[in-house]
Order: C-alpha cells, then structure tokens, then sequence
C-alpha cells in the first residue's frame, strides 16, 4: 500500500467522523420527519435548539402531533415551554383532547396548568368524562344524642378555568363532610336522617361546596348511612358519674371538717384537763400553807378529809350500781 492510499483512506475516515458527530449534533433525521409531516422546520433552527441545550425530539414530536390535529401551535411556543420545565408531549395532548371535545382552551392556559403541578390532560379528560370522588364515612350526631355515620359520593367536573390557583380534591371532601356534619346536626332525631337521606345531599349541595376549587360539583349522593354509638347517653352517664364524684368529694370535706373539729376539742379537753391536775397539784400546797400560818385547825383538816373519803366512797357505790344495772340489761 502506497502513500496514495494510505492518505485517501484517512482523508474518508475523516470524513465518515465528521458526518457521524455532524449527524449526531444534527438531527437530520427529525428535520426530514418533519418536513415529510408538512412541518416547515429549519436545519438551523434544529441546530439552535441543541445549543440552547433543548432535545429537538421533545418539541418537534409534539409538533407534528399538533400540526397533524390541525392545531395553530409555533415551535418557540413549545421551546419556551420545555426550557419552563413543562412537560411538552402532555400539553399537546390536552390540546387535543380539548380541540376533539370542543372545550377552549389555549395554549398559554394548558402550560400555566401544566406549570402548576397539575395534570393538563387529566384534568381535560375530567372535563368529558366526570369523576367521581368517595368519601370516608362521615359521623354527625342528631338533635337526640343519636351518632349517624354517612358515606357519600361526589361527582365533580374541572373547571379549566380555575384550575391555576383552584382547591383540590381534599378540600371538597372536607367541605362536603362539613356539610354532612352540619345537616345530621340540625334534624331532630336520627329517624328523620335514616327516613330521608337525599335530604343530606340537597342540603349539602344547594351550599355551593365547589366556590374558589378547581371542580365543579355536579351530585352528592349519599350511599350509606349507618347508626353510630348514643353519645346522648354517654354524656349523661359522664356527667352523673361526675356529680357523683364531685357529691363524694363535698362528702368527704366534711368528714375531714368534722375530724377535724373533734380533735379540736379532744385537745380543748385535755388542755383542761391539765388546768385540773395542775390545780389538784396546788391543793396541798395550800393546806399545808394554811396549817402553818394557822388559818385552819387540825380538826378542820380531818372534817375535810372525811368530807373527801366520804366523797370516794359515794363514787365507787355509785359505779358499782352502774355495773350491775348493765349486768342485768346484757341478762
């Protein structure tokens, strides 16, 4: 092999690189897909889009797809919207969804949806196809103290146009419970509940439950309503049961008030007591003192202890009585 070859050899290895990298920076094969699809895309066009980093396949897809539904949809629409962050290929589909069931909806409102958070698509197909939303079951308790539980079914329809900025699913159930809440409160006994339970649903619904959400509430329709505890009765027992323990605890004050004030005067008696038995004390003190300074004769000493064993003989006479009184009661 000659120089000559050798050198034509690189010279198409060359070339077979450049065009594997121009091809590959170009999608060439897109931009031929999109003009077989009678989409006017240019070469360079496809060529600014890798350099403002964006996948020509995630716009010019989409495109096509709109071109084909005979959407008026422009590439730096769609551009701008996946450099946003949005999901391109979903946004074009709720597009078509809408165009196909002759709803408005733009462009710009279908990407600020998307933008959100919220499924553009879904929310459409909500649009034609209502959706239905169950709820837990709902306790409310009657006039009567009886609990009522109900289980109810919602079926709503977005609205496009409060989507961005609209309530979710969360905030019907919670309103609609409320309302279950409300009317199970305000009927006079739970039979009127279990008699008429579209009453729930008429009430609940003329409320108008779907202000500043992103739904429209088309029904309310109760499917289950079953009987709770008698939360009347429980209460009543709690509260007798606690005027019982309050009347024991008054009870037992007193008691503690009436201890009290007896062992008060059980140490009023013993102080007295001790007054006695420090008098007795001083008795002979006094006698002797009288004898010696002669206010009192030794005769008078001896009629007073006379008087005193007299006095001692009186008590055990009289105690001994007492005993055989209450030997012949016991008999």
């Amino acid at each position: 092999m000659d120089f000559q070859q050798v050198l034509t050899l690189i010279i198409i290895a060359a070339i077979l690189i450049v065009l594997a990298v121009l091809f590959t920076f170009i999608p060439v094969m897109l931009w031929i897909s999109a003009l077989a699809a009678g989409v006017k895309v240019g070469i360079f066009q496809l060529v600014g889009m890798r350099l403002r980093r964006v996948i020509p396949s995630r716009v010019i897809n989409p495109l096509i797809k709109a071109y084909k539904a005979g959407l008026d949809v422009k590439t730096n629409q769609l551009e701008s919207h996946y450099l946003a962050g949005g999901n391109v290929d979903r946004v074009v589909n709720a597009l078509i969804a809408a165009h196909r069931a002759n709803i408005t909806l733009t462009f710009e409102r279908a990407a600020a949806i998307d933008l959100a958070g919220r499924d553009v698509l879904e929310a459409v197909q909500m649009s034609v196809n209502p959706k239905v939303i169950e709820t837990p079951f709902i306790a409310g308790i009657a006039m009567d103290g009886i609990e009522v539980k109900a289980k109810a079914r919602i079926t709503v329809r977005a609205n496009i146009d409060r989507l961005v900025g609209g309530a979710g699913e969360e905030t019907v159930i919670a309103r609609v419970g409320e309302g279950v809440v409300s009317t199970i409160g305000s009927s006079e006994t739970h039979k009127k509940v279990l008699e008429n339970p579209d009453s729930i649903s008429h009430n609940v619904l003329s409320k108008g439950l779907d202000a500043g959400t992103a739904f429209e509430i088309l029904s309310i329709d109760i499917a289950d309503v079953d009987i709770g505890k008698n939360i009347g009765a429980m209460l009543q027992t709690d509260q007798a049961e606690a005027d019982k323990n309050i009347a024991q605890a008054k009870a037992e004050e007193r008691r503690a008030m009436a201890v009290a004030k007896e062992q008060e005067m059980l140490a009023r008696v013993e102080e007295m007591r001790a007054y006695v038995v420090e008098a007795e004390a001083e008795v002979p003190k006094a006698l002797a003192e009288a004898l010696r300074s002669g206010n009192i004769g030794v005769m008078d000493y001896m009629n007073y202890k006379n008087i005193d064993a007299d006095t001692d003989m009186r008590d055990s006479i009289g105690k001994l009585s007492k005993n055989d009184h209450d030997e012949d009661d016991q008999q």
